[in-house]
Formats: C-alpha cells, sequence, structure tokens
C-alpha cells in the first residue's frame, strides 16, 4: 500500500511525506518529521507499519494527538484521516493496490467505449423538465421518480454526516434506476484526486468490489459530462464475441456531480444483463439526483465546518485570559494555553521584554485544576542572590542578623497552587542548583534550617534570554534547563502580528482614560498609521506606555498623533501616510541637522554627536529611525 503524509497546515505546510518505513514525529533533531512548534513534544507521535496497517501511537505526549478532532492514543489510519499534532495537520492518504479487498471500488484500464455524451443545462436536471416527463413510459414510473426524489431531499435534510449519505443515496437510486452495481465517487477539493467512495454490487453483495474504468472517470471529472452507453457499445474481444465480463459492463450510466462549474464527485451505474439498458429518461433522472446529492453534501461539510468552528469558539470562550488579540499567531498561543493547562507539567515561556509572559501564566493558572490555589509570581532579576533565596525558601528564625521570625517562602506559599519564575535566566549557578532539586525531589529546606519540607506546586517560568545557548556557554545550567524545558512556548513580537496594534490601542486608551478619568472616544486614524508603523522594540509594554501618555497629556476627546511620542513620528514612514504637516517639518529639519553635522565631521558619529550636543547612542537611533549612514552623506556632499 502506497501511503503518505499531506501537511495540511503548520510549519511545514505543503509539504508531503512517504510512508514507506516506521515515522517519528516530534520537536528533536532526529525526528523523521520534525515540527518547530513548542506545542510539540520532543517525541510526540510514531506512525509504523503493523500486519500491514498504519498505526498511529501517540508517545505520551504533553499536548495529545488527535485524529478527525478526537484525542487518539493508538489508530489504524485510514486513507482521508486527519492527523493533529500541535499547530500541524496532516492528511492521511493511502491508494490500495488492486488485490487489496479493502476499498469498494478497483479502478481498471478498460477499453474506449463508444458512449453517448449528455449535456443538459442545469435547470433542466434539477427540476425534470416538462418534456422528459412526458417522454416517461407510464404514469407510475414518474409517481415512482418523484417519490424517490423526495425521499432523497428528505433525506438530504435529515443527514448531516458525509460519509453515511453516499450509502444512502446509492441505495435509493437502485429503487428507480434498474442497475446492477454502482459507485459514487468524491474528489478532493485540491488534488483532484479521489477522497472517498462507496461501492454497492447488488448481485453479489456490498463486500464485492466495483470495477470502474479510469478512462470514464477522468472524462466525467475533467470535462464534466454526462456518458450513457445503452447496451450496444460493448467491445470485442480478438476471437471477435463480446466481452461480457465483470470489468466489461453490457450498459452503464455515469453523471458528474457538479458545483458551480467544477465537479466534486461522480455517480457511476452499470449492467451486465443484456437485456437491461439505460435510457436517457434514466440520464434525466439520476441527473437531478446527483444535482440534490451536492447540495446535500455541501451542506454536510458546512455543517462540520460549522461544528469545528463553534467548538473552536466555544473553547476560547471558556478559556479565561486577559489578553487582546484575534491575529493567527495570537489564536496559536490561546490553543496552546488551552492544552498545556489541564496538565500540571512545567512551562518554560520564552519571548522578548514587553510580550506578556506573565499574562500567559497567569492564563494557564486560571484554567488548570488549581485555579482555586494561590498563583505567585517572583521575579528572579529584581533581588540580590541573598535576597532572593530568603524570598523563595524563607527562613528559620536566627538564620541571619535579621531574620527575627520565622518566614514563609514563596514556595510555601504557593502550596497547592502555581509558582512563576520570571526571568529564570538571571537565576545565580547556586540557587539553579537547588532550585534544580526543588524540581527534581519536590522539596526544599529553609534557610537555616534542617528539615525538608515538601510541596505540591507547577512551576511555570519565563525568560528573554536563549537558555540553550547559555547552557552551551555555562552561565545557566543544562540539567536546569531540561527540567524547564518539559513544555515551551515563544511568544510572539508585536512585530509578529501588527494586526492585533488598532485592538490593543483602543484596550489601553479605555483602560488609562478610566484611570486618569477621561472621556476618550476613540483614536485617531493619523495616530494609527503612526502605531502601526512603529516597529515596537519594547513590546506590548512599550505600547501600553505610550498610549498612557497619549491620554495623559492629550487635550481632545480622540487621541491624535501629536500626542503621541516622539520617538514613533520620528519613526513614521515618509509619504502620504506621515500625520501632519507640521511633524513632516519638525522630521525634516531634525534630518537636515543631522546631515550637516555628519558632513561637517566627515562621516565621523561621534564628532557629528559632539556638534549636535547629543550622545552618540541617541545619534545613532535618530540616524536608524530616518534611514541615514556616513557613507551616504559624504556621497551627497560630493
Amino acid at each position: 500500500m502506497a501511503a503518505k503524509l499531506l501537511v495540511v497546515s503548520g510549519p511545514l505546510r505543503k509539504s508531503q511525506f512517504p510512508l514507506a518505513t516506521d515515522v517519528g514525529v516530534g520537536r528533536d533533531l532526529d525526528s523523521t518529521i520534525r515540527l518547530d512548534d513548542p506545542a510539540v513534544s520532543p517525541h510526540h507521535c510514531s506512525i509504523a507499519w503493523r500486519d500491514g496497517h498504519l498505526i498511529l501511537c501517540d508517545l505520551d505526549s504533553h499536548t495529545g494527538t488527535f485524529v478527525n478532532g478526537i484525542p487518539v492514543k493508538h489508530r489504524a489510519l485510514k486513507s482521508g484521516d486527519e492527523i493533529a499534532v500541535g499547530i500541524s495537520v496532516f492528511r492521511f492518504e493511502a491508494e490500495e493496490p488492486q488485490n487489496a479487498g479493502s476499498s469498494p471500488v478497483q479502478m481498471c484500464d478498460r477499453a474506449a467505449v463508444n458512449a453517448k455524451v449528455l449535456e443538459f443545462q442545469a435547470p433542466e436536471l434539477l427540476s425534470l423538465a416538462p418534456q422528459s416527463l412526458a417522454a416517461l413510459p407510464q404514469a407510475a414510473r414518474m409517481a415512482r421518480n418523484l417519490s424517490a426524489l423526495l425521499q432523497i431531499c428528505k433525506a438530504i435534510g435529515s443527514l448531516r454526516d458525509e460519509e453515511a449519505l453516499p450509502w444512502v443515496l446509492l441505495g435509493m437510486i437502485f429503487d428507480v434506476i434498474p442497475a446492477e452495481r454502482g459507485a459514487i465517487l468524491l474528489m478532493d477539493e485540491d488534488s483532484n484526486e479521489i477522497r472517498s467512495q462507496v461501492a454497492w454490487d447488488r448481485l453479489l453483495g456490498p463486500d464485492h468490489r466495483v470495477h470502474v474504468s479510469r478512462e470514464i472517470v477522468r472524462q466525467v471529472i475533467e470535462e464534466g459530462i454526462s456518458l450513457l452507453d445503452s447496451g450496444g457499445s460493448a467491445t470485442a474481444d480478438s476471437s471477435g464475441s463480446a466481452v461480457n465480463d465483470e470489468k466489461q459492463p453490457h450498459a452503464f450510466l455515469c453523471v458528474p456531480m457538479m458545483s458551480g462549474k467544477k465537479a466534486i464527485g461522480l455517480v457511476y451505474l452499470e449492467s451486465s444483463n443484456t437485456t437491461t439498458s439505460f435510457t436517457e429518461d434514466d440520464f434525466q433522472l439520476l441527473a437531478a439526483i446527483a444535482g440534490l446529492a451536492v447540495i446535500g453534501i455541501e451542506n454536510a461539510r458546512q455543517f462540520e465546518r460549522l461544528g469545528s468552528e463553534n467548538q473552536r469558539l466555544r473553547a476560547e470562550f471558556s478559556l479565561t485570559h486577559d489578553m487582546v488579540g484575534r491575529s493567527a499567531r495570537m489564536r496559536d498561543v490561546y490553543q496552546f494555553i488551552e492544552r498545556v493547562a489541564p496538565s500540571d507539567s512545567t512551562v518554560l515561556i520564552h519571548g522578548e521584554s514587553g510580550t506578556g509572559k506573565e499574562l500567559v501564566a497567569c492564563a494557564i493558572h486560571k484554567n488548570s485544576p488549581r485555579k482555586n490555589q494561590p498563583f505567585v509570581a517572583l521575579n528572579c532579576a529584581a533581588l540580590t542572590e541573598t535576597l532572593l533565596e530568603s524570598e523563595l525558601f524563607g527562613h528559620e528564625k536566627g538564620a541571619f542578623t535579621s531574620a527575627v521570625n520565622q518566614k514563609k517562602g514563596f514556595l510555601e506559599v504557593a502550596e497547592g497552587g502555581t509558582i512563576f519564575l520570571d526571568e529564570i535566566g538571571e537565576l545565580s549557578l547556586i540557587l539553579q542548583a537547588k532550585l534544580l532539586r526543588v524540581l527534581q525531589e519536590r522539596e526544599f529546606v529553609r534557610v537555616g534550617g534542617t528539615r525538608a519540607i515538601k510541596i505540591n506546586v507547577r512551576f511555570l517560568a519565563a525568560t528573554n534570554k536563549d537558555l540553550q545557548k547559555c547552557a552551551r556557554e555555562g552561565t545557566f545550567r543544562a540539567d536546569l534547563f531540561h527540567r524547564l524545558n518539559v513544555i515551551s512556548i515563544a511568544l510572539p513580537s508585536l512585530r509578529e502580528h501588527p494586526e492585533d496594534i488598532p485592538a490593543l490601542a483602543e484596550h489601553f486608551t479605555a483602560r488609562h482614560a478610566k484611570n486618569c478619568n477621561r472621556s476618550v472616544l476613540g483614536i485617531s486614524d493619523e495616530a494609527i498609521t503612526c502605531l502601526t508603523q512603529y516597529d515596537w522594540p519594547g513590546n506590548i509594554r512599550e505600547l501600553e506606555n505610550a498610549l498612557e501618555r497619549a491620554v495623559v497629556i492629550g487635550s481632545s476627546d480622540t487621541i491624535l498623533a501629536e500626542d503621541l511620542p516622539e520617538t514613533l513620528l520620528e519613526s513614521a514612514k515618509s509619504g502620504a501616510n506621515l500625520p501632519a504637516k507640521y511633524h513632516e517639518a519638525i522630521r525634516n529639519l531634525k534630518k537636515q541637522m543631522i546631515l550637516g553635522a555628519l558632513d561637517q565631521s566627515a562621516g565621523n558619529i561621534t564628532e557629528a554627536a559632539k556638534l549636535l550636543g547629543v550622545h552618540a547612542n541617541y545619534l545613532h537611533r535618530l540616524m536608524r529611525n530616518f534611514g541615514l549612514r556616513p557613507q551616504t552623506k559624504k556621497q551627497t556632499s560630493a
């Protein structure tokens, strides 16, 4: 069986991986399919051959492995299954060999037949035009056909399962059209390959495979036409006798299932009985049924999509957090929180300063089983080594000069809940060793004490450093890094999801306007332009500070561009989006002064800074904002 994984979404989107041998999926470097995704475990899941079947096995991953939206531990894969690993989604596709008995349809290379090509306009097909009804041989047949269409309409209205609908339709088709065998094939929207198939042999039973010509399928799907062989075009073999076995039917009828101008599938009927033939009246009826089937299938798919979206929105609605943003990057963060919150695993949160690492830690705690227990946050960079040890572990009375009483540390205060260690990369090597023991043994000793105290807490940590690099350089213990890096997430910087800036700006404006008892109705378009053009090295924290300043110093009921910090205005791109002529003039004046100083100093930035009366670092920043370089100056002056 030829099998492969197609990547539908995620970092490796549009890639595909053959499954000729066993494969492993994970974040580890030695994984066959490596996913650079913090929600993926180092060794997340595997796909292995067992007795001719491909078995998906979850390797006790932290966030789980999902097949068609259902968490699984072991699962025999079927063609069309969708596998979710972190933010990546794979589609499993397998082509069954012709001698395999699992597929209900066997594609064959049947010789070309002299079939009649039928083309009708969609309104005629769907309504059974009066002229075609008049051609029906008897009123009883007309009544039966209309009754079948009514039953199909009812089935379409009641069924919401795309897999069940073709079986129901095939059974109803056999009630009104004299076919011995039939199949309904549905195509993949992107690849135009067969996505699902159902088939039924009325004489030999549903377990007997139905043979369908590849050429018929190709012609009907690609050209959007119907083919009718009423029984007079059977090909002859070399001896001159008609070929009439299961691979060469006496008569067949094939109709596409058209959605707009694209064929999403087909209905195929055939008969080997020489007394049976298909007529154009059968074609009209089957075409009408195919048109109704398209409506039913599209409704089922839409129902499934709405169900998945509803489930996602319910999950997001039930997720408690204080973050703002609806971009794809932020939705990934919310999904990560939802998956890791229920466990007790240690989480390491990476991200630049000001990206909201503590908010993520709070959200993980609020959505965990420990939400009614304490959440304790400790900034490891805010205290000296001695004070930090006392704050973290507590101390006994008399442990040092000022220890006049016994004091509980943050680890004890957080008992039953969560402790968040911010800026953990700033810990000294001595405290790193002590913290490692706490993570391993879940016990500690107070400063000046001798008794080990057991704890039940969940550890969350955050850093803006590359701890793996620090471990290689020896400034951070590698064993502690591995203990902390059980599950990790890298928070996006604000410049990676600028579409969230307007919503964040409105949120911060409303918050600080309320604190300042000011009435602010909104933010001007010019101010929004400045906000979205800035690269925000300080991320969300810098954005909040900018809006707080604008609220405090602003004099109108709208935040204007001139209310924003000068740095933002200096960084605004030149052109039609500049906020005002005043700021453009100020910008040009500063630029000319810098150019003049650089010209006088022959491009020496230190000397130019002295001429301007500013620090050289500040001049570097101004030049970067204005896009200036010393060599450009020399060329200009030359």
